[in-house]
């Protein structure tokens, strides 16, 4: 089945299953590793991407859930790694090992669009599901915080163009 839809703002299509998951889409078929593998069932978070604006799970969500929608993958997010979650990142030093901080940048840049000054308890259930084997859960929460200040005083940089 061919599948079109648009990735970082590039329109492709797939030649795979309807049921294929859009992780496998997104690593194997297009090369775009920076969503992550992790447990294959929706429980960790590491492969979330946003789909028309929506984080999801893209190990649980099927391919042809994508057809004619816009996905964003990490790589899409910024591309020179500007976008103020990046920079807040960087700047608190929140990965220890890295692996699940694609996904929780994904999942905080979906929190941040729906609520643009998030309290702990917003960030708390927008992040719930993410899960970080190191632990950086309060520099995550720092960092997101840090990024909110940091749309607040300049709402586009580093957004996408139409959208997260």
């Amino acid at each position: 089945m061919s599948i079109q839809f648009t990735v970082n703002g590039r329109t492709t299509t797939a030649d795979v299953s309807a049921e294929t998951p859009l992780l496998w889409v997104l690593r194997d078929v297009l090369n775009l590793h920076g969503t992550k593998y992790g447990c294959g069932i929706g429980q960790c978070g590491a492969c979330t991407v946003h789909l028309n604006g929506q984080a999801v799970r893209s190990c649980m969500t099927p391919a042809a859930s994508a057809a004619n929608g816009r996905v964003t993958t990490i790589e899409g997010l910024s591309p020179d790694g500007k976008h103020p979650l990046q920079i807040a990142w960087r700047e608190i030093d929140v990965p220890q090992c890295g692996y699940c901080q694609a996904g929780q940048i994904m999942s905080a840049a979906a929190l941040l669009a729906k609520h643009p000054h998030p309290s702990d308890e917003d960030i708390d259930a927008g992040m719930n599901g993410n899960l970080c084997r190191c632990g950086t859960y309060p520099r995550i929460r720092q960092a997101i915080h840090k990024a909110a200040l940091m749309q607040a005083k300049a709402p586009a940089a580093g957004a996408e163009k139409g959208g997260i």
